[in-house]
């Protein structure tokens, strides 16, 4: 059995049944009681292999809030045999951590005993800081298990990383959710509502916690209400708070999501991440500075005014500002999406880019160069050089490029929208060029 000298968070022996949240009640005490992560605890699975086991590695727990990180922790604490100890980088130094590690190293050195460690919200310990924990992972002293609700690509060091396997939990579905919050109902003695329960499910952000929370709110008015209208609910609950971590990783999963959907012209799509975006409080000058790199990037000349339409949205922002702006980041996101599409611009400057960076000390040719003052002339800067205005159809060929460099072809038109009128015009002046 588990060592109880080192005291944990997850003891309620001592705390009084009423008073422990309805989610502490009904937390799983098994891994076959766990809902909504099929995946993640199927008997062929890694983690329910450990568990079996008994032979544990480190590793990280990272999902959603309310998907059962802590859960599993709990399990393995009680079926693990091994000291376990449970911190919260919320609630912990830095140093408590280290002063326990060295504990736990003593006895493995000494007694060839092993320590589980927890650290909840792992994320929230810095760099430098989780570099504390390698030398006790890496002797085989301390077993980590992290939980984060962060991509822990991002914020947990390759070092520590590369050390733990992943373990990814899922946002829970409607139906798993829906078993969680019958349980509720049944554990607070209240009348079963279908209805309640499906909207209760489907507005919790697959978060269990929050569903059995919001659930235990509830309860006085349920008692007096069983049946009441969903309307005369929300109400009650007040104004749902939206799930999006602004500035971390489902940040950049939406404006991903948005993106591609525009590119893939699905106007539809476009419409619902842009409102996922702007109601769940996203800066809308970042969404208006994304769709002004859109219209250049995946469209370009395809339809030159996709740029214009652009800056007349953000214009329309600043001016405006929200929430009477968001039908103008709208109407720009519909015509984006249903604008014909092309990347040669994007995959011309690149190549131009590149290019520019391995020939940046090759001269511009004198024949282009401005001669303003009597010693540049002097030099030759500028001569020979053929104003096209003289010359039949404003047009007299000569090299743009360096010297030292060959003439090539970056931008190649699209076959869509303007940029077949593009063709046509380059393929003009290639003729002129070959007949001179």
């Amino acid at each position: 059995m588990a060592r109880k000298d080192q005291s944990t968070l997850f003891d309620t022996d001592e705390i009084s049944h009423k008073t422990v949240p309805l989610a502490e009640k009904l937390r799983p005490n098994s891994l076959a009681e766990l809902r909504g992560q099929a995946k993640l605890v199927a008997a062929n699975s890694l983690l329910h292999q450990m568990i079996d086991s008994g032979y544990y590695h480190s590793f990280i727990l990272w999902g959603p809030p309310g998907t059962g990180k802590t859960t599993i922790a709990r399990i393995i604490e009680s079926v693990s045999g091994f000291h376990f100890i449970h911190f919260s980088a919320v609630l912990s130094s830095i140093n408590d951590v280290k002063a326990v590690m060295k504990d736990a190293d003593y006895a493995h050195r000494t007694k060839n005993h092993r320590s589980i460690l927890f650290i909840d919200e792992i994320h929230r310990f810095n760099k430098s800081q989780q570099d504390a924990f390698l030398p006790y992972v890496e002797s085989g002293a301390v077993i980590l298990i992290g939980a984060t609700t962060e991509n822990p690509s991002f914020e947990v060091i390759p070092a520590l990383l590369s050390r733990c396997h992943v373990f990814v939990l899922e946002a829970l579905p409607e139906e798993d959710l829906k078993g969680i919050l019958q349980r509720g109902f049944a554990a607070l003695e209240l009348e079963e509502d279908e209805e309640i329960i499906g909207w209760m499910a489907q507005n919790c952000g697959g978060d269990a916690r929050r569903a059995l929370n919001e659930l235990e709110l509830i309860h006085p008015y349920l008692l007096k209400n069983p049946h009441p209208p969903v309307d005369e609910l929300a109400k009650t609950l007040a104004k749902k708070t939206m799930f999006y971590d602004k500035n971390r990783e489902e940040h950049y999963n939406l404006i991903s999501a948005l993106h591609k959907s525009l590119r893939g012209s699905d106007p539809q799509a476009a419409l619902y991440w842009l409102a996922r975006m702007i109601e769940a409080g996203e800066d809308p000058r970042y969404l208006v500075r994304r769709l002004i790199r859109f219209a250049s990037e995946d469209i370009g000349l395809a339809d030159p005014n996709a740029l214009v339409q652009a800056i007349a949205a953000k214009d329309a922002l600043l001016f405006i500002g929200l929430p009477e702006a968001s039908n103008a980041l709208a109407q720009l996101v519909v015509y984006l999406a249903t604008a014909p599409k092309s990347n040669s611009l994007y995959v011309a400057y690149n190549a131009a880019a590149e290019d520019a960076h391995k020939t940046s000390h090759y001269g511009v040719p004198l024949h282009i160069r401005n001669a303003p003052t009597k010693l540049m002339k002097e030099l030759d800067y500028g001569r020979d050089y053929h104003y096209d205005h003289e010359f039949e159809n404003k047009y007299s060929y000569q090299k743009y490029f360096p010297d030292k460099m060959a003439e090539k072809t970056y931008y190649e038109p699209g076959q869509f929208g303007f940029e077949k009128e593009i063709q046509k015009r380059l393929d003009w002046w290639k003729k002129l060029k070959d007949n001179q």
